[in-house]
């Protein structure tokens, strides 16, 4: 019989868009192991939602966290039926030439760097079972620029590239996704818009849409870039 009830590693699941999707999929019945660099908010995580579920602080930037995350995950749950890379970070507002090379790095080494690491600790063992969906979040900066945001515009211009890329890589019964969420009120959206992002919609409202789009993602899809629709309000 197939299981309808998924597995799903979710990276940077402590806030924003990661928190609610995490909350959305665990009320449908699926079983989130997440993680997130937040270890305070990962605690209250674990108390709302304990096994199987599971939460542990990790830097996706940093590979040696990933291993021993991924390996311990692999052996607990077996691979993820659904892999979603959300950890992301946004740089400061600024002409390029004045964002010093600690922060460029750091976005880099996150957004990018972080998505391979995870990809390269757990898509092994999708490949090996041979069945699976690896969703990159992208942006619509990933898709186009703005002034003032170079670091993170070339991050998520590198997501879709390093999407697309991998897709041409898996075997068959594995799936790769580019997916930019949307503008939603997070407080990456509130570095950027300032005050005027409480006037989109909230990671809750948004999860509730995005997320059975997410769990609908097939073989079809591989190697599109995709955006989670908007509400018929907006």
């Amino acid at each position: 019989m197939k299981r309808t009830s998924k597995v799903i590693v979710l990276t940077g699941a402590s806030r924003g868009l990661g928190l609610a999707l995490a909350e959305e999929f665990i009320g449908r019945r699926h079983t989130v192991i997440g993680c997130a660099r937040s270890g305070d908010v990962l605690e209250e995580l674990r108390q709302r939602h304990p096994k199987p579920n599971s939460f542990r602080q990790v830097d996706v930037a940093v590979e040696s966290e990933v291993r021993q995350w991924a390996e311990h995950v692999i052996q607990q749950q077996g691979p993820p039926d659904l892999l979603i890379n959300n950890a992301a970070v946004i740089n400061q507002k600024a002409p390029l030439w004045e964002i010093l090379a600690p922060e460029f790095s750091r976005v880099i080494d996150v957004n990018v760097k972080g998505v391979a690491n995870v990809i390269r600790h757990f898509v092994p063992a999708m490949s090996k079972r041979g069945q699976g969906v690896i969703v990159n979040f992208s942006s619509g900066w990933g898709r186009s620029v703005d002034a003032q945001m170079a670091p993170y515009c070339a991050s998520k211009f590198a997501i879709e590239g390093l999407t697309r890329a991998l897709a041409l890589e898996l075997p068959g019964g594995l799936t790769a996704v580019a997916l930019n969420p949307g503008v939603v009120e997070t407080a990456m959206l509130q570095s950027c818009f300032g005050s005027s992002a409480s006037g989109y919609e909230k990671p809750g409202q948004w999860a509730k849409r995005a997320a059975p789009f997410i769990l609908k993602l097939s073989r079809s899809d591989n190697g599109t870039s995709l955006t989670i629709p908007r509400s018929r309000s907006d």
